[in-house]
């Protein structure tokens, strides 16, 4: 049987970690597009806020199946 993936970049954002940024980037996708089948950590940084706050970022690149 054949399929057919489309690939798209997410980007989540947390103040804890960067587990935590790639999960709710990946839980909030998962809302919207269905038939997630694999999520793939590109980059991972960190912004640091005028005040001194850090924001873990975790760009994902997320694959899923078209279905009929």
């Amino acid at each position: 049987m054949n399929s057919v993936y489309k690939i798209i970049e997410i980007i989540g954002v947390s103040d804890k970690s960067w587990e935590d940024a790639a999960k709710s980037a990946i839980q909030t996708a998962s809302k919207s597009v269905k038939e997630l089948r694999v999520a793939e950590v590109k980059e991972l940084d960190i912004t640091i806020g005028d005040d001194g706050k850090m924001a873990f970022r975790a760009k994902l690149k997320l694959s899923f199946k078209y279905t009929d």
